[in-house]
């Protein structure tokens, strides 16, 4: 029954994750909590991993004519040293007050965006100073705890791309995130030659998943796409402050 459990938590994460990776708001980051119903979460992180990875492929080949390059530019350099933090805090920093600083983050900018009367304010340029902050902590917060597409948000959000561009900039830039999180992860023992093979397996479910969060991107209306993930970003964060009030009050 147990491993029944597991199975099914497991599959389910899985298609999460590929429809994340196929431009779903949010719906990836869910994966790991769903997970830690059966197994410990920093364990959960690491079997997860790879599933990302092998998503990110298939979201890659969907979205190889829909980014943006100035975003990629700034960003990439910043995720980079974001995810070197990370790893070189790995035993310093509580996971918990990292978790509780992005939720609030988050859930201030959703709000702010949901109290306007257009949630879609004038767009922004893509300025390279924010563009370091946010995409360092974006770097630096997906390797901690998974959550880095709150400090992505803040930043990609008021730049206003088309939801075709919004959600292939983000499939690429995680893309290159988690491949670089693979060589912290594994020298972090979160990831070993046992989980690999289970995770071979839910690669299947999360391919698929892709594909058909693609699809629905597509068929969303632009102002309902950038509602939906305005949405998701405040809930999200709203967990993430629980969890980190939960983890600080043990």
């Amino acid at each position: 029954m147990a491993e029944a459990g597991f199975w099914v938590a497991a599959s389910l994460a899985a298609v999460l994750v590929g429809m994340g990776k196929g431009g779903v708001p949010v719906v990836a980051m869910l994966s790991v909590p769903l997970m830690s119903l059966v197994m410990p979460p920093v364990m959960a992180a690491g079997l997860l991993l790879p599933i990302y990875v092998v998503s990110d492929a298939f979201g890659l080949y969907a979205y190889r004519a829909a980014f943006d390059r100035r975003v990629l530019a700034i960003m990439v350099p910043a995720t980079t040293i974001g995810v070197g933090l990370g790893w070189a805090t790995a035993h310093l920093v509580p996971e918990a007050l990292v978790t509780g600083i992005v939720g609030l983050i988050g859930a201030a900018f959703a709000a702010n965006l949901l109290l306007r009367r257009d949630a879609l304010p004038t767009p922004q340029p893509a300025r390279v100073a924010p563009g370091l902050f946010w995409g360092t902590a974006t770097g630096f917060t997906s390797f901690v705890s998974h959550a880095g597409a709150p400090p992505y948000q803040v930043y990609t959000m008021p730049l206003r791309m088309p939801k075709e561009v919004f959600a292939g900039t983000s499939t690429i830039l995680f893309a290159y995130v988690n491949a670089i999180k693979l060589v912290p992860y594994w020298a972090l023992g979160q990831i070993n030659l046992e989980n690999l093979r289970t995770t071979a397996i839910l690669c299947v479910p999360a391919a698929l998943a892709v594909f058909a969060g693609v699809r629905l991107v597509k068929s969303l209306p632009e102002r309902l796409f950038f509602q939906l993930v305005t949405w998701a970003l405040l809930l999200l964060s709203c967990k993430l402050i629980w969890d980190a009030a939960r983890d600080l009050a043990a």
